[in-house]
């Protein structure tokens, strides 16, 4: 929606922080990363690398698997293929992760952890099972679950098509 460069910006009526569903989800996410970010430090990884190594594991990318393309790691991530990339490359510069060409189509590209990516890998899974752990307590079992219930539902495909296949609730439309 397009702002009227004529409207004074003192007699426009600011929107309810206290209620915005976005800005409260953003500070909380900020939080969480900032708390992850802490726990798994030791690791060398931070919470976003280690989304990209555990889902790397997960895909068959231990030293001697075969590696997710980087398209199906993409897709599992939830990002583009150019974040992927871009998320990668500190990876690869320090020796966390390898980039090779797949064996039968060249023009594939794989990830897998060498031996010292996997070993950070598995520093990081048991800094974060303590985190996540504590997590859990801090916010009451049922809580946990149910904030990443919500969380997984905002995340959802379906959510998404909800929220874009309407314009008729957009103002100025």
């Amino acid at each position: 929606m397009a702002v009227d460069p004529t409207v004074a910006a003192d007699s426009v009526e600011p929107y309810d922080q206290l209620n915005c569903t976005h800005t409260a989800l953003r500070q909380a996410s900020r939080q969480l990363t900032q708390i992850y970010d802490d726990a798994i430090a030791p690791s060398g990884l931070t919470s976003a690398q280690a989304m990209v190594v555990s889902r790397i594991d997960e895909l068959g990318g231990a030293p001697s698997g075969k590696g997710p393309s980087l398209q199906t790691l993409a897709r599992r991530l939830s990002i583009q293929i150019s974040a992927l990339t871009h998320a990668l490359k500190p990876l690869v510069r320090d020796g966390v992760v390898e980039i090779h060409a797949d064996a039968d189509d060249r023009r594939t590209k794989r990830a897998v952890l060498t031996p010292q990516g996997m070993k950070q890998t598995q520093q990081m899974y048991t800094l974060w099972t303590t985190v996540n752990a504590r997590m859990d307590a801090a916010l009451g079992e049922g809580t946990a679950q149910e904030l990443r219930a919500l969380s997984r539902r905002v995340a959802s495909p379906e959510f998404l098509a909800a929220m874009t296949s309407s314009n008729e609730d957009r103002p100025g439309s």
